[in-house]
């Protein structure tokens, strides 16, 4: 592979080590030079030795490892702008247009077949305290090398990059964002017979994507751990910390009754909905998967036999993310097939029955508070009306109550989550079709993020995504902790 670490040469400035792999198209190495210098693409002009660097190829441009190359280009707010253009009418707008008049965020651009990750990064970027960690990694895209910590630099960096581009309200092309995934995963990089790039796995997508950003991420610190059978949950990184939960496992050989069950502990990222003929809830699917049959070697018997494993969530982390396992391998077709069957899923998921004891116990104070607080919501509601006529109603103000245990930062305290985002995918295998994101913006308002189109939907629209034909149908949920809201007495408003 043609790699090579150059110097670029922008006015004063001078960045050394930046990698460039001439087997992509120029057009990425210039999305790169934007991420370093904020210059749009189309205002960069490249040289070197006197040859300009053209958009479509590399011509007879000769790189090799230390050489200069000179950019020549300005930002955007730097060069005068247009007189103010003539008002505009939203029945005149187009999709862009009106998504900016509404104050929508911003789409990404599908590269061709791109959408996996467009919707990926889409759901993630609901998280704020992810958004928070990625603000302030330091961390640049020139980092040297090809090994996982050199990928895991640049696929957070660029990906820092790409969220604070899209804060800015246009959609764009992630570029750099692709390049550093394909550099870091050949496998996406993949292209089909006619010369795109062959379509990928969102879920493999989403699950590579957070193993990097785990690596880079460090745990935000805090004065001690949780007490988990004698020893202290320490996570190493953010994503472990709001992402990360804990089995108690017990297998237990069904073949021989003198065998002790074998206790231990898993850590999980996500939680898989297996579906079968007779899953038509998540709640189901997720329950079946803590009670399996296992096949492993008995210490009694001396053979292999058969295990019945039991786990138990000990640690809820903040965000919860479930993957319906929708795809199974068709050896004789050779793809990943889809399984379209309707599994209903909840706007609000309570994992409770999930945890083990030790656990429910600990979220049951703050499970009695959220009771407490619906019992008066529903007592006050009966004199709403009367109150409304007397004019006697004020707006409440309220503070929100802590999501997670004071001594265990991103966890989940009372087991309630609330559905954030929705990753779907509409075709028949995961290596074609189009996946989509849906994301909660505020209350019951969604936005579905299409790629580069962004629109707003109903949370009717969302609940049609639980599967059954060949609509969209939910491929990765992201719940986020459920938060309470107590009001605030008004003498202390007062105060």
């Amino acid at each position: 592979m043609p790699q090579y670490s150059i110097k670029v040469k922008w006015g004063k400035e001078l960045f050394p080590n930046v990698e460039v792999n001439t087997d992509e198209e120029p057009m990425l190495f210039k999305a790169q030079l934007f991420a370093l210098t904020g210059v749009q693409p189309e205002r960069q002009k490249v040289m070197l030795k006197g040859m300009t660097l053209k958009d479509e190829d590399w011509g007879t441009m000769k790189l090799k490892d230390g050489v200069t190359v000179l950019m020549m280009g300005s930002k955007e707010e730097d060069v005068p702008t247009e007189p103010a253009e003539k008002p505009l009418f939203i029945e005149d707008m187009n999709e862009s247009e009106l998504a900016t008049a509404l104050d929508l965020p911003a789409g990404l651009t599908n590269l061709g077949n791109t959408c996996y990750l467009n919707a990926t990064v889409q759901c993630l970027k609901t998280v704020p305290e992810l958004r928070d960690a990625l603000r302030q990694f330091a961390g640049g895209l020139a980092a040297a090398g090809s090994s996982f910590n050199a990928d895991a630099q640049r696929i957070t960096a660029a990906l820092r990059d790409l969220y604070e581009t899209m804060d800015r309200g246009s959609s764009l092309p992630p570029i750099v964002l692709v390049q550093m995934m394909h550099t870091a995963f050949p496998r996406f990089a993949e292209k089909s017979e006619h010369g795109g790039f062959q379509q990928q796995d969102a879920n493999e997508c989403w699950t590579e994507l957070v193993r990097m950003l785990k690596d880079k991420l460090p745990a935000k610190d805090y004065s001690a751990g949780t007490e988990d059978n004698g020893q202290k949950y320490k996570p190493r990184s953010l994503i472990e910390q709001y992402f990360g939960g804990t089995f108690d496992t017990e297998f237990k050989c069904v073949e021989s009754e003198e065998e002790p069950p074998t206790k231990g502990k898993e850590e999980f990222l996500q939680l898989s909905c297996f579906i079968s003929t007779d899953v038509k809830y998540m709640h189901s699917g997720l329950r079946n998967k803590m009670q399996e049959s296992i096949t492993k070697n008995s210490s009694t018997l001396g053979r292999d036999a058969v295990f019945t494993k039991t786990s138990k969530i000990s640690r809820l982390p903040a965000y919860l993310t479930i993957q319906f396992v929708r795809f199974f391998y068709k050896e004789k077709e050779a793809i990943n097939a889809k399984i379209l069957k309707d599994v209903k899923f909840p706007l609000d998921f309570d994992a409770f029955e999930l945890c083990s004891e030790e656990l429910q116990q600990k979220l049951t104070p703050m499970r009695e508070k959220f009771k407490e607080q619906e019992d008066k919501f529903v007592e006050e509601a009966r004199h709403v009306k009367d109150k409304k006529k007397k004019g006697e109603v004020k707006e409440k103000k309220t503070r929100k109550e802590p999501f997670q245990f004071p001594d265990d930062l991103g966890s989940n305290n009372s087991g309630y989550y609330t559905l954030q985002a929705v990753l779907t995918h509409r075709g028949r295998s995961s290596s074609s079709g189009h996946y989509v994101a849906w994301v909660r913006q505020k209350g019951d308002t969604w936005l579905k993020c299409d790629d580069e189109t962004v629109s707003i939907i109903t949370t009717e629209d969302v609940l049609k995504l639980s599967g059954g034909g060949d609509w969209h149908c939910a491929y990765v949920l992201l719940y986020g902790p459920r938060i309470l809201e107590i009001p605030i007495p008004d003498e202390e408003v007062a105060e």
